[in-house]
């Protein structure tokens, strides 16, 4: 697996990767994007910060950056900067096909992407993807899954998939909402010609959404890599949105509350990456100070009284405007 790359790096950031979904498209559901993003969101100006933001992640030791059909042109952005550097040919590179992409670079779409796991869909997507990373392709996921998506039960799909997986290009997929869990379990069973399909999930963990741990240690116990996506909850864990508790221990380390956050995901042992979905190279620094802290059991216990249940969690997520 390309993981066993991040497994033999010795820097505290190996394990931090870095998510493009903030940055690859003009809108997003985090908030202060206006303060966050240049005025100017049109796709050079986004170009640029992205390749400023994987400079200064590949220079402080981030080695696997996630990319997304669906995250605008991510993708193309990424690509670009991969060619550009030709000495990053250590780094592990992940997108997703699932949703299609469909705001045509408007915040204010009413639509901004579409859901659909069928074959035609992989098929379609899997073309544009491999159209722009080519070779640096190391996993492919199936973005989003939930435990009654149809892609966990297509037989075709699972056979293309296993074709996939045996040129070398490493099967994954993601998961949201409430029922993480199952969304996991379910997948865990999915199997062509006696073998597990999926090599890696990418699940939603934080202070405030702590569901899906139990599965996902399952997952690592079955020799999944498990990256952890959503560590900061959509902003609701960074900067002054965050909650008191996660200031004042970042405040006792010296460190902002988004290493706070960010090393709670590191702290769990069947976490493999936690993703960063830093918009501003301040707050990838603030992000990457996170294997710096000492999650001691007092601090654990207090970061435990902001669980909230998985229902109001996602009902909250799903009301954020896209800015």
């Amino acid at each position: 697996m390309p993981f066993a790359r991040l497994n033999r790096a010795t820097t505290p950031t190996s394990h931090i990767g870095l998510g493009l979904a903030a940055v690859g498209r003009p809108g997003y559901i985090t908030p202060h994007r206006d303060r966050d993003l240049p005025g100017d969101r049109g796709a050079d100006a986004l170009r640029d910060r992205t390749h400023e933001l994987l400079d200064a992640a590949y220079a402080q030791g981030v080695r696997y950056f996630d990319a997304a059909r669906s995250y605008g042109r991510a993708e193309e952005f990424l690509a670009e900067w991969l060619t550009a550097r030709p000495e990053a040919g250590d780094v592990v590179v992940g997108s997703k096909w699932g949703y299609t992409y469909t705001a045509d670079w408007r915040v204010d779409a009413e639509t901004h992407e579409v859901k659909d796991h069928d074959l035609a869909t992989f098929e379609r997507q899997h073309a544009e993807t491999a159209g722009l990373l080519g070779d640096r392709l190391d996993l492919y996921q199936i973005h989003s899954v939930t435990a009654d998506s149809p892609a966990l039960s297509d037989k075709a799909l699972h056979a293309r998939l296993a074709e996939l997986a045996a040129g070398g290009t490493t099967v994954g997929f993601s998961t949201s909402g409430p029922a993480q869990a199952d969304a996991v379990r379910a997948a865990l069973a999915v199997t062509v010609d006696g073998e597990p399909l999926f090599r890696t999930v990418q699940a939603t963990y934080n202070a405030l959404e702590t569901s899906a741990g139990p599965a996902l240690a399952e997952a690592h116990d079955a020799g999944l890599t498990v990256i952890v996506k959503e560590a900061l909850a959509n902003g609701r864990l960074a900067g002054t949105e965050a909650p008191a508790v996660v200031r004042e221990i970042g405040a006792e380390a010296g460190l902002d509350g988004d290493a706070v956050a960010l090393a709670l995901g590191l702290h769990q042992p069947w976490a493999g990456v936690v993703l960063s979905g830093a918009a501003t190279v301040t707050q990838l620094a603030a992000n990457l100070h996170a294997p710096l802290l000492d999650l001691d059991p007092d601090r654990l216990d207090r970061l435990a009284a902001l669980v909230e249940e998985p229902e109001a969690y996602w009902r909250h997520r799903a009301s954020l405007p896209w800015s």
